[in-house]
């Protein structure tokens, strides 16, 4: 179980807020629709059956995506391929940051929800595929070379 509190102190120390919806709301900015997190502006929108790696992954979207896309966030994160991998390479990472998450749990649930990777799951993608998603995560500052997350968002 998700400790209630921890996404949002997580988003938190990006500058980026996480706003909680009721059951049966809509989710607005969720490019899925519900129960997929939303992303409008500097906010993530969840509810309680939001997936953890719905949620991780838009805000990964948010750290990854520069300055002027941010700006018009709604929806769409866009960006390119090697940024979308990005983005699934360090919600893996940042799954280590929530309390009873963990990276292998967020790869299994990616899996399941059916993520798809040329080398046929989540984590042998991560081990043995990803090294263009890590060195554009390097590049960028957005984690450091042990894979810490920086806690900042790309300029």
């Amino acid at each position: 179980m998700l400790a209630p509190d921890a996404p949002g102190l997580l988003l938190g120390r990006y500058g980026l807020h996480l706003q909680w919806l009721p059951d049966d709301a809509d989710i607005p900015g969720s490019y899925w629709g519900a129960p997929e997190a939303g992303l409008v502006g500097d906010t993530v929108l969840v509810r309680n059956d939001t997936p953890v790696h719905s949620l991780l992954h838009e805000f990964a979207h948010v750290i990854c995506m520069d300055t002027p896309r941010r700006r018009h966030l709604h929806t769409d994160a866009g960006g390119t391929d090697t940024e979308e991998c990005a983005v699934c390479y360090l919600q893996i990472l940042l799954a280590d940051e929530l309390p009873g998450v963990g990276r292998a749990r967020l790869m299994r649930d990616m899996d399941a929800w059916g993520y798809s990777f040329r080398l046929g799951s989540t984590r042998q993608w991560f081990l043995h595929d990803a090294a263009e998603a890590r060195e554009w995560l390097l590049a960028h500052a957005l984690i450091d070379r042990r894979e810490r997350p920086q806690a900042c968002l790309r300029p």
